[in-house]
This record gives structure tokens, C-alpha cells and sequence, in this order.
């Protein structure tokens, strides 16, 4: 792999740093880490971060082929706060059955592969990867939190918050519903990775979605072209022909059944996903749905439908990627109207809930809502991704958006490419009637590429905040060597186009650095910023109340993952003044990780003592009957199933 140049002095711009390149997926126990700084004696409790690390056939990133970094097992990371003066590490891979199966089958015809930002067996079905978020729960029988990991192609789970170790899927696989109908022994499944979590009723909520494809080849002008071309792409999609819309809001209590309702349009047309649910969220009276700007499902397996023939990709992406919507679709669902709902594992009948929606302008990943809804009022809180597909990233093939066109760093593929357009932060009242009170800004300074989020999510009485008034996010800057001719094309006539293309990439041959900063949700300004050195890359921000702390939103500190030109760093920011720059700088010679994503706080931790656990023997016997595969293939599935499951079925 080439190294990145060590400076960009004509352009100004800095090279991408190289510590974000590359993940390690060695699992650490109980490791010091470096402090540099003053470690305030009031931090507390412990951190977890989430962050894929390539596969059990990449041993870690980046991928030889370039594949996205997106696309990977998840590394959960634990910081330990509690022991003073010092920052004890401990990290562990997520390891659901389809992750032994696919580290089994590697290499083989019956192995996974990467397929965009999925991984994927024609034969045995879709690996959750459980690699971009937590959910803590606490609900009303429980002794101390839980925490769950989740991915937006799979179920979540469960995790002992002592070993990190996986303990129970939520829900079984009767009651989810795949978006593929086919008989896999791992049925893709789409859901969220931001579940929401009422602290006041004790109740999670989650979706669980698919989306139809039936008429998608044959809307694509060229399809037949690219059929004479590469013979196989039509009958490789023929297999999921016959999918159907379907979104339904799931209940859990923590210890029964999954519960949910079928979500329907006021005509009783099922609601129909155009891209992902990646978040959702929860009011005193309301959940809320948001179709979110970035790409997941079965539809990544066509930019990629056979991973080896990479001129198949660079011609599938050119004739037929386009980019997200620039519109936002909200769905909101009465919780007045959440009765008694459908349990699959009991073989109940559907019932039917109506979802009213509204469409805002800008496209958005993220989204946070005020608890309290006055006067049926729903307040949003929205970071607008403008003109930035989160779900691309660089490719082999890839060339400068600066004449003359050089191919890109040849050791960036793999990563996010850059947004073009500036970001906008959104605060949104909705009232009944669905009309929209707006108030959106930006900043030409930190508002570009604004991803990921913290905030004081719970009081020290465990509920959620009732209203939001500070919300941190970090930005991701612009850079040159991430700003490619396809993203031109992609992206040149963005309806919403705040600065003119030809600015973004003046901005961004001079470069523009990371921020962390601070918004006041009631003035929508931002009251505080702290603005990285050029060349480093911020990410998964999460706010750590105070020793102390009685509620203020600001009083604690913000936790980092950074990338320097050197290595991975952990900074601690004092909430409430980020611009005077880090208090300390963790850092340690075995910590190797890649774009960090979503984090979670616990005060304590211990060993699980929910009695809540999925049976893997229920969950796949019955899979296992059912499953179909070519019979040239039965010994070795036979012997593979002798090796990985049955013998997981005695253990428990």
C-alpha cells in the first residue's frame, strides 16, 4: 500500500491522514492507556464505541480491493472511566452464528463477500455485522442497564457489558420479517440502527422494513446493454423478483414477545421505503420515521453483483448509482393508536396502524425529537447531509475532480468521499395539521459534512430530557484528495445547492478542517466551536455527565475518537468550552481502529442478569429444516452444519 504524501503544499490542502486507513482486528484486554494532558478527576463511568474492522477474510482494513470501510465485523470498544487517573481499554468483535459461518466458509463457493456496504452468500444469505450504534435500555424489572449493539441490516442485539460478549439476539428470526423471501439459513433483515428507547414507559421501539424491487430492471433504460456485455446480471437479480413494501413498528418490553403493527398510508397503500430507516425516534405521544439519505438493503448487491469483475462495478455505478433523495419523508404514528399489536411468534394476524406523512426540504441521516410534544406539537432536530451519499465511498477506478484528472491516493479507496455541498442544521416544529415550522442554518466555517451527535440523553434520574437544548455534532471538513469527477457528475444538479459546485471545490483543493462544536436548540446558533488542525479527522463524539452533574446539558465533557497524520487518538473536551481545545489525549501503540461510528455512556457495568435470551436451537432449527441449497452442495453444508451449529445448539 502507498503512502500518503506528506504534504499538499501547492493546494494548501493536507493529505487524508493515514491513521484512518487502517484497523486492527486484535481484541485487547484490560490495556492502560497513554494520557497526555490533564485527565480530569470528574470523568466517570464507561464508553463504548463501535467501528467495523474489515472480515475474517481482510484481517482487518483497509481492503485489498478497495472495498468500502463500512462494510465490516464490528469492534465494540470500551473505555473505563472509573478507575482514577487512569483509562483501562477492552475491546471484543461482535460474534453472531453468521459471523462463525462466514469465517467457516471463507474462500469456498459457499463463502461471503462484499457487496457495497453489505456482506453477502448467494447460498446461505446476509451477515449482520452489528457495527454502528448502541441502545441503552432499562426497563421496569430490570437491575441495571443493558446495552444493545445494532446494524441496519440485521437484528440487534444483546451484549454482557462486563466480557462484551454477545448474549442474545432481540427477537427471533419468526419475528422478523426478511426482505428477500427465499429460504436462507440467514435471511436478510432490515431494521435500524438507532432504535428508540422510552425511559418513562419502560418501552423500546424499532422498525423492521423491506422494499420493492419488482419493477426495478425494468425501469433501467440500460439493462439489456449491460446484460449483452456481462451475461449473468439479469439472472443474478431474476432470484429476488417478487419483493414487496412492507414497514412495521416493533414494541418490546425487555422480557416477551416482539409486538408490532403494519404501517399503512391513509388510503391503506402499505408505506413504502425508498432508501433506509437508519434512525427513529420517540415523543411523549408520537414515533417517528424517517426515510434517511443513506443506502443500504438488497439493492447494494447490484453496483457489485459479482465482486471480483471490478469494470462491472465502474459501469453498474456510472449508468445506474443517482443520488439520495434531496427531500426528507417523516412518518408519524400515533402512540394512542398502538393497542394490542401482532406477536409473530404467536402466529397472530397483522394489525394495521395508518402513518401520516410529511416531507421537509434536504436530504438527512440523523435526527434527534424533543420528548415533550405540547399542543400535539413535534419538535425535530435534523443534521442535512446536503449533496453527500454517506453509503459511496472512494473506488480503485476513481479520478480528481481537478484537471488533469490524476487517479485518486492510491491508498484512500475504501474511504467516505467528500459532500458537495455546505451541511445545514435544521430545528423543525410540526404541528397536527402537518404544518412545518422551519429554522435552518449554516455556518461556511463547521458546517460541512456534519455527521454524527452527542447530548445529555439521560438525567441523573435515568429519564431522557424532555427537551433538548444543546446538541453537539461533529464536521467532517472537505478535502481534496476525497473530491472525485464521479461526485461531480453525481451530484451537478443538486436541487438545494446552497454553495455553487465550482466554490465546493475551490473550498476544498484549499481545504477545510474538522470541527467539534456546540448548537443552542432554542436560538439555533452554535454557542461553541472547536475546529481541528488541518489534517485530522474527528468522530464518534459522546457527551459524559460530570461527576455530580444535575441535569445541565453542558456540564460534563465531550469524548472523541481523532485521527491524526500520526495515529488514532481518544480527546476529552470540557462540554462547556470546547473552544479552549482538549483537557488530554489518550492514546496507546495497540489502538488501530478506522472511521469510528455511534457510542453509548453507562455509569456501571456488570454482568447480565436479564433472563431474556433467545434459544439459538429454536432460532434455526427450523431454518436449518427449511433451508435449500444446490445439492452438489449438501455434503459440504452437511459437515458444515455438523461443525457450526448443531454443537452451539448443546452448549446452551
Amino acid at each position: 500500500m502507498s503512502e500518503p504524501p506528506q504534504s499538499n503544499a501547492k493546494t494548501g490542502c493536507p493529505p487524508v491522514p493515514q491513521s484512518i486507513m487502517t484497523a486492527s482486528r486484535d481484541e485487547l484486554d484490560n490495556i492502560q492507556l497513554e494520557i497526555e494532558g490533564n485527565l480530569p478527576e470528574e470523568v466517570q463511568g464507561y464508553i463504548f464505541i463501535v467501528a467495523p474492522v474489515g472480515t475474517v477474510e481482510s484481517g482487518g482494513l483497509p481492503f485489498p480491493d478497495g472495498d468500502s470501510f463500512l462494510n465490516g465485523d464490528g469492534m465494540i470498544y470500551r473505555l473505563d472511566f472509573n478507575q482514577k487517573g487512569k483509562v483501562i481499554l477492552k475491546t471484543r468483535i461482535a460474534k453472531p452464528l453468521d459471523y462463525h459461518f462466514d469465517e467457516a466458509t471463507k474462500g469456498t463457493k459457499l463463502g461471503f463477500s462484499n457487496r457495497g456496504i453489505l456482506r453477502f452468500s448467494l447460498l446461505l444469505g446476509a451477515r449482520n455485522e452489528l457495527n454502528t450504534a448502541f441502545l441503552p435500555v432499562k426497563f421496569s424489572k430490570d437491575e441495571q442497564e443493558r446495552l444493545l449493539v445494532t446494524y441496519d441490516a440485521g437484528r440487534p442485539y444483546e451484549i454482557d457489558t462486563d466480557t462484551l460478549d454477545l448474549v442474545t439476539p432481540v427477537g427471533s428470526n419468526k419475528e422478523w420479517r426478511p426482505e428477500a423471501p427465499l429460504p436462507y439459513l440467514f435471511p436478510p433483515i432490515f431494521s435500524t440502527a438507532h432504535p428508540t428507547f422510552d425511559t418513562y414507559t419502560g418501552e423500546m421501539f424499532a422498525v423492521n422494513y423491506g422494499r420493492s424491487l419488482e419493477n426495478f430492471l425494468d425501469t433501467i433504460p440500460f439493462i439489456e446493454k449491460i446484460d449483452e456485455r456481462f451475461p449473468g446480471v439479469r439472472q443474478f437479480w431474476e432470484k429476488f423478483k417478487g419483493l414487496e413494501d412492507f414497514v412495521y413498528l416493533i414494541r418490546w418490553d425487555g422480557v416477551t414477545h416482539l409486538e408490532r403493527w403494519t404501517l399503512v398510508n391513509p388510503d391503506g397503500s402499505p408505506v413504502s421505503i425508498k432508501q433506509t430507516i437508519h434512525q427513529i425516534g420517540v415523543t411523549k405521544d408520537y414515533v417517528i420515521l424517517m426515510d434517511t439519505a443513506f443506502s443500504t438493503g438488497l439493492d447494494q448487491l447490484l453496483t457489485n453483483p459479482f465482486p471480483d469483475n471490478k469494470e462491472l462495478e465502474r459501469i453498474l455505478r456510472d449508468l445506474l448509482e443517482s443520488p439520495p433523495s434531496p427531500d426528507s419523508i417523516i412518518y408519524i404514528v400515533s402512540r394512542s393508536e398502538l393497542q394490542k399489536g401482532q406477536r409473530p411468534a404467536l402466529n397472530e394476524p397483522e394489525v394495521k396502524v395508518v402513518a401520516r406523512k410529511v416531507v421537509i426540504p434536504l436530504e438527512a441521516a440523523h435526527f434527534l425529537v424533543d420528548y415533550e410534544n405540547p399542543d400535539d406539537k413535534i419538535t425535530l432536530h435534523v443534521a442535512h447531509i446536503c449533496a453527500w451519499d454517506v453509503a459511496e465511498w472512494l473506488r480503485q477506478y476513481d479520478i480528481s475532480a481537478y484537471p488533469p484528472h490524476n487517479p485518486a491516493p492510491e491508498y484512500l479507496p475504501g474511504m467516505e468521499l467528500n459532500e458537495m455541498d455546505i451541511s445545514r442544521l435544521g430545528r423543525y416544529v410540526i404541528d397536527g395539521k402537518n404544518q412545518v415550522e422551519p429554522k435552518v442554518i449554516w455556518d461556511i466555517e463547521c458546517t460541512w459534512g456534519l455527521g454524527l451527535y452527542a447530548y445529555l440523553d439521560r438525567l441523573p434520574s435515568g429519564k431522557t430530557p424532555r427537551k433538548l437544548d444543546n446538541i453537539y455534532w461533529i464536521s467532517f471538513g472537505l478535502w481534496k484528495d476525497l473530491t472525485t469527477d464521479y461526485l461531480c457528475q453525481l451530484y451537478r444538479h443538486y436541487k438545494y445547492q446552497k454553495v455553487p459546485q465550482s466554490e465546493v471545490l475551490a473550498l476544498a483543493e484549499k481545504g477545510i478542517p474538522a470541527c467539534l462544536l456546540r448548537l443552542e436548540t432554542q436560538s439555533m446558533e452554535i454557542a461553541d466551536r472547536y475546529q481541528f488542525d488541518p489534517g485530522y479527522i474527528v468522530s464518534s463524539p459522546q457527551f459524559m455527565p460530570r461527576r455530580g452533574n444535575q441535569g445541565s446539558s453542558t456540564d460534563g465533557y465531550m469524548v472523541c475518537t481523532v485521527f491524526t497524520p500520526q495515529r488514532n487518538e481518544i480527546w476529552i473536551f470540557e462540554a462547556d468550552n470546547l473552544s479552549q481545545g482538549p483537557k488530554c489525549k489518550l492514546s496507546h501503540e495497540s489502538l488501530n481502529f478506522t472511521f469510528t461510528l455511534h457510542t453509548a455512556w453507562l455509569e456501571q457495568i456488570g454482568s447480565r442478569s436479564a433472563r431474556y435470551k433467545i434459544s439459538l436451537k429454536a432460532d434455526y432449527e427450523d431454518l436449518a429444516k427449511k433451508f435449500q441449497y444446490p445439492p452438489e452442495f449438501k455434503k459440504e453444508i452437511e459437515e458444515l452444519f455438523a461443525k457450526e451449529l448443531y454443537p452451539r445448539f448443546e452448549s446452551e
